[in-house]
């Protein structure tokens, strides 16, 4: 299942950006005293009594008719749109100004949970006078921080991860599955996604473009339950010439951020381009499960080796993600629709999948007798151990003596054994390597 995502917004220079840095552990996002520094949405994991979820730094919400702070609004409201929790954050050493009123309305409005953090209480103790005026925002009770020293913050995760949706980890049988439809313009992605539904619920139109909102339509079949979002084509940044169409890819981009599986659509009439390598590259990136998807393969002329051929050409494109299985699809007649859907549920349970330590390491042992560690000068690459240390998409760290000794090429050679032996198909896998003695 996807993170719970949190949103992190407020007016300008409240500290947003110091708190989205005292979560995440790490320096991500710009902090400076200067109001309007972020701009585009950061994100980063985090993990708090056990769950982990995604925080999202936004720019900051302020009035105005500038170009940058209207579209930095609408990357904030784009946040809050995808967000799970809200974390309103405001400045106790300035009390709550009109700006705060403004955004505690629009907060209400979503729906969303909302929580009131009241940032720069720096002093330990009772907080100030001014913390209690907070109240009249009307958001309930406000917890008070300290993003530059970290007092509060334990409270604020506390009352965050009580207000996520329950959560099971991996994808049981009756779990929904998020399902992003991908690709460029035109591709066919409405038709799949109408078909699948038994209604007109896109618009369908030859004209690329058509599809503007991502949209989300809940399907169940013998298969399970999946949410399926369809969303606008991806072009070339190039080709992007409008607001709603910029807007459009942010809202695709973020249902690739919030999906379990990406199905990448392929217009079989026209073969891969280079955009479709980009929309994989993005969900590859993501470390999301994959299935690709060559659509419109009942207006193809085709003999007995067509589809070998295509398949065989399609693997060398998708050189980089070798991992994500191909089906040759029509979303105007339905063909192979049943095999789509059970290659979705596959590659959602590889993206979830664990494997415990003991069995890593006795495939490690079989490869490493297999296929010995390479060298260097006389010096022999040692790894001591391995161990999975998370899921989305499965993440394998290995201790060694040398991180300069483990070759990318040897590393392929371990990421196939360990496909061979425990599966992961359609999902990509991670490697982190720590040599001895390395913190």
């Amino acid at each position: 299942m996807a993170l719970p995502v949190v949103a992190i917004v407020g007016r300008p220079n409240v500290g947003k950006s110091t708190l989205f840095n005292k979560l995440a552990g790490q320096r991500l996002s710009i902090v400076d005293d200067t109001p309007g520094v972020t701009r585009d949405r950061v994100y980063a994991e985090s993990e708090w009594e056990s769950r982990r979820f995604s925080i999202v730094d936004t720019g900051g919400i302020e009035p105005g008719e500038d170009v940058i702070l209207a579209q930095t609004r609408a990357q904030a409201r784009l946040a809050m749109e995808a967000a799970d929790v809200i974390v309103f954050v405001t400045d106790v050493r300035t009390g709550p100004v009109a700006a705060d009123h403004e955004i505690a309305a629009m907060l209400m409005k979503s729906g969303k949970p909302v929580v009131l953090c009241v940032n720069k209480c720096d002093s330990i103790g009772d907080p100030p006078a001014e913390f209690y005026e907070f109240y009249n925002l009307g958001l309930g009770d406000p917890v008070g921080v300290s993003s530059v020293h970290g007092h509060g913050t334990g409270d604020l995760l506390d009352r965050v991860v009580s207000l996520f949706p329950d959560q099971n980890g991996d994808a049981g049988p009756d779990e929904m599955i998020r399902v992003a439809v991908i690709g460029k313009p035109n591709a066919g992605k409405s038709s799949l996604v109408n078909k699948i539904a038994g209604e007109e619920r896109c618009i369908v139109s030859d004209v690329a473009g058509t599809t503007r909102d991502a949209v989300d339509i809940a399907v169940e079949n013998e298969f399970g339950r999946f949410l399926l979002i369809d969303t606008a084509g991806l072009r070339r940044k190039s080709r992007v010439d409008d607001n709603i169409e910029r807007y459009s890819m942010l809202r695709a981009q973020m249902a690739v951020e919030r999906s379990d599986v990406c199905v990448i659509m392929i217009d079989g009439t026209v073969g891969f381009t280079e955009q479709d390598s980009k929309v994989a590259g993005m969900a590859h990136e993501a470390g999301k499960a994959c299935v690709i998807a060559v659509n419109k393969w009942d207006a193809v002329e085709k003999d007995g080796y067509t589809m070998n051929a295509y398949e065989k050409k399609l693997r060398e494109d998708f050189s980089f993600m070798p991992y994500a299985g191909i089906l040759f699809i029509s979303a105007k007649t339905g063909q192979r629709l049943d095999r789509l859907f059970q290659a979705i549920r596959e590659a959602a349970a590889s993206n979830t999948r664990r494997v415990a330590t003991g069995m890593l390491n006795e495939v490690l042992a079989q490869a490493v007798a297999r296929v010995q560690p390479p060298t260097d000068k006389g010096r022999r690459l040692k790894i001591y151990y391995m161990t999975q240390v998370s899921v989305q998409p499965p993440t394998f760290v290995f201790f060694v003596n040398s991180k300069k000794l483990f070759h990318f090429s040897y590393q392929r050679f371990l990421e196939n054994m360990i496909r061979d032996t425990f599966g992961f198909e359609g999902t990509p896998i991670r490697f982190l390597i720590h040599e001895r003695g390395e913190k």
